[in-house]
């Protein structure tokens, strides 16, 4: 008889079913079955759950939202950290040039002497400070416009000053004669709207 050898342990003589040497061989992390009415118990603990995260992320991008008004808010109120465009409005009558033959050096003239006096009356004025500081004095922004004569330059310095809007209405001496109008420096979106007639000046 031709005998054959075999590695696999005899499992009559050991004593121990096949089984029962299986896991002990491959013995792992144990393994909970969970019935179906613990399977739904953990859905609505989920469900419950659910609601209360969808509730904090929105209250989160509330907060967020909030935030940011806040430091727009403030950033409007700080000249000096401010990202709105701060400009001086230059108004200068055209009927200077057109009519009466004004030459062009005497018509600037008229716009550095309101513009001037503009800043000087606002020169306690936080804006105006900025606008004429170390750090901004390069980087000026003036906006020069033009109305057709004495009557509409007289009648937009009512408006202004009606609306509270800083400004100097230049009347040349010793003639008496109202020539320009210059405001103090301010963010353009707070005083673009008593300009909107006005025509670029050229």
């Amino acid at each position: 008889m031709i005998k054959t050898r075999t590695n696999l342990p005899t499992l009559i003589t050991s004593g121990l079913s096949s089984t029962r040497i299986l896991q002990s061989r491959f013995t792992g992390p144990r393994i909970h079955v969970v019935p179906a009415s613990g399977l739904q118990a953990l859905k609505r603990s989920a469900s419950f759950f659910t609601p209360r995260l969808g509730r904090s992320h929105q209250e989160k991008g509330m907060e967020e939202r909030s935030e940011l008004h806040v430091a727009a808010a403030n950033d409007a109120g700080d000249p000096a950290t401010s990202s709105l465009p701060v400009v001086q409005y230059v108004v200068l009558r055209k009927d200077l040039v057109d009519t009466m033959g004004w030459p062009l050096g005497s018509v600037v003239a008229q716009a550095c002497h309101a513009a001037t006096a503009a800043l000087w009356m606002s020169r306690d004025d936080e804006i105006a400070q900025s606008y004429c500081s170390p750090e901004n004095i390069d980087s000026m922004h003036k906006v020069v416009l033009e109305v057709k004569g004495e009557a509409q330059l007289n009648t937009l310095a009512q408006k202004l000053t009606d609306a509270g809007v800083l400004h100097k209405l230049w009347i040349e001496q010793p003639e008496n004669f109202p020539t320009c109008i210059a405001t103090k420096p301010y963010p353009k979106a707070e005083v673009a709207q008593y300009f909107k007639k006005c025509k670029l000046c050229k």
